[in-house]
């Protein structure tokens, strides 16, 4: 984890929480475990979000997009952290960037690296986490369900 980061670490533990509930509820649902969650200026969690791409057969259903959508609509943006289980992929890392959202957590980017140059450059502030848990679920999916996986990241 970044220590120079300007987010507050109590609200990381808080986001990320949020997200790994989310995506432990995606997979209890048969689907893919990935969660995330949306901290407000103050580090409340305003929404959460999972892959829901197998349980409504929406290609589009990431879990950061379903976290957005579930924000509804709002004027705050610039002042949000997103957080994700897994590095965003390009659609995800766009749609934070669409919204202008300055701080992304990530929960992991060891088993898939998503668009966090392209994020990077765009001006947001990335936290990487490494987190055992976020881990630990996406080497299990890998291993139970690899080709959910294999058409999750578009192979």
């Amino acid at each position: 984890m970044n220590p120079h980061s300007s987010i507050d670490p109590t609200w990381i533990t808080r986001g990320l929480d949020a997200a790994i509930e989310m995506a432990e509820k995606g997979w209890r649902e048969g689907g893919i475990p990935i969660g995330s969650s949306l901290l407000d200026a103050h580090g409340n969690v305003v929404a959460a979000g999972h892959n829901q791409r197998v349980q409504s057969g929406d290609p589009t259903a990431h879990a950061e997009v379903d976290c957005i959508r579930r924000a509804g609509r709002r004027r705050d943006w610039r002042s949000l952290t997103l957080v994700s289980t897994l590095s965003p992929c390009c659609m995800c890392s766009g749609t934070a960037i669409l919204f202008k959202i300055p701080r992304v957590v990530i929960g992991e980017n060891r088993t898939f690296m998503g668009a966090e140059d392209w994020m990077r450059a765009n001006g947001a502030e990335l936290v990487v986490v490494d987190d055992p848990r976020c881990i630990a679920l996406m080497e299990r999916m890998q291993r139970e369900k690899p080709d959910l996986w294999a058409e999750d990241i578009g192979e």
